[in-house]
């Protein structure tokens, strides 16, 4: 048998793919300018996208899809910043963590320390000497970036202030945030404390992947608590762009913002930080958000389970073998790139039996203008047993003396 390495483009990637009326109606000039007339000024260099550069008011800057983890915009995404209060998403995350394991009830009265009471900066004033419900707490924290709520969990979960940011560090490593380090709970101003704009997206996703029953919290746009109501101080839940998911502001980070929204089934994830004032975070977080979901779609080429081939199989039960994905495929692109995507398929020719369901026969591979290069793997789609010794007589004399 000679095998031989088969690989060409897919005609049913065609209809997947086919641009869709409305891309007629797009401006692409509005797109690479990136920028609205009345937008603020540019902050250093402009943001790389796959559109090209744009200039944005923050320092740093970074949009991920929430379903492909595709990067739609990097201004600095992985330079090391202070976080502010968008620190309290670590601390989130290690609460919902206690609340799924049982370790901490929603209706689990916390006794609040003079440590905590003292606490400093944004608080949702937690009473002295008295206790607070966990699920009070948890709103504190989110809706009114109470740093005091942040110090009654971490002491409740870890004992102090200090060793709960030790969790925070190893929960941080566990996640894959690779420049990130805390010394605080709070966000509150330290050298040594630093994320990224990509870590913190990074564990935004996670928050709303992990903890779906908690997330609901975030999109709260107020929370009364001692007789104190306070806003959310995130403008676009308050404008009711966005479901989550927190803000930040000190004197060396400046104000930022880490937001999540979704629309017609799609969900980014924003994260700019450096802006000089409230109202240059409000303006410009929603441009770029909205500047996401115009410009970007996510596109299913195949779903799990697609045939994509039909493969010959060499001394087999069956002629051919169909080649799947195994899980959906989806991808996201510019709107106006959608054109220019090419899906082919690679894999050796003919395939020997016996086969099993699942093996990984070939490969998918998505590349283009705009296009990430992608390789996904091809599996068996079915069981093909080897043919009986009669059966393979005969073929191999076919192939051998016929050439069939």
């Amino acid at each position: 048998m000679n095998r031989s390495l088969n690989r060409r483009a897919l005609l049913l990637a065609g209809s997947a793919l086919a641009a869709s009326p409305a891309l007629a109606q797009r401006h692409p000039a509005a797109a690479r300018a990136g920028r609205h007339p009345d937008a603020p000024a540019p902050t250093g260099s402009a943001a790389s996208t796959p559109l090209g550069p744009i200039d944005t008011a923050a320092r740093y800057a970074i949009i991920m899809d929430f379903n492909t983890s595709a990067t739609l915009l990097d201004k600095e995404a992985d330079v090391e910043m202070p976080p502010s209060s968008m620190t309290k998403l670590m601390t989130a995350y290690i609460v919902y963590s206690m609340l799924k394991l049982g370790r901490l009830k929603l209706d689990q009265e916390l006794p609040v320390s003079d440590t905590a009471w003292r606490t400093q900066g944004s608080k949702m004033f937690v009473p002295q000497g008295g206790s607070v419900k966990v699920e009070d707490l948890v709103r504190g924290m989110i809706v009114q970036s109470g740093n005091d709520a942040c110090i009654v969990l971490a002491e409740a979960i870890a004992g102090s202030e200090p060793a709960f940011a030790e969790q925070m560090n190893a929960k941080a490593k566990e996640l894959g945030l690779t420049n990130s380090f805390f010394r605080n709970c709070t966000g509150w101003p330290d050298s040594e404390q630093h994320m990224t704009c990509r870590d913190i997206a990074t564990l935004a996703r996670r928050i709303i992947l992990d903890f779906p029953e908690y997330y609901r919290y975030d999109s709260e746009k107020t929370f009364k608590y001692n007789n104190i109501e306070q806003q959310n101080r995130n403008p676009l839940v308050q404008k009711g762009l966005a479901d989550g998911l927190k803000t930040g502001h000190t004197d060396a980070g400046g104000y930022g913002l880490a937001a999540s929204a979704q629309r017609n089934g799609r969900r980014v994830i924003l994260v700019a930080n450096g802006m000089t004032s409230m109202h240059q975070r409000a303006e410009e977080s929603e441009r770029l958000l909205e500047w996401s979901f115009r410009e970007f779609e996510n596109v299913t080429l195949f779903s799990a389970g697609d045939t994509v081939e039909e493969a010959k199989v060499w001394l087999g039960a069956a002629p051919t073998v169909p080649l799947v994905g195994g899980r959906d495929l989806v991808i996201t692109m510019p709107r106006q790139w959608r054109k220019t995507a090419k899906v082919e398929v690679e894999y050796d020719a003919p395939v020997p039996a016996p086969i099993s369901r699942g093996d990984t026969l070939g490969k998918l591979l998505v590349s283009g203008k705009g296009v990430p290069d992608m390789q996904v793997p091809l599996l068996a789609g079915a069981d093909v047993a080897r043919m009986s010794l009669p059966g393979r007589a005969v073929s191999v004399l076919s192939h051998y003396v016929l050439g069939t």
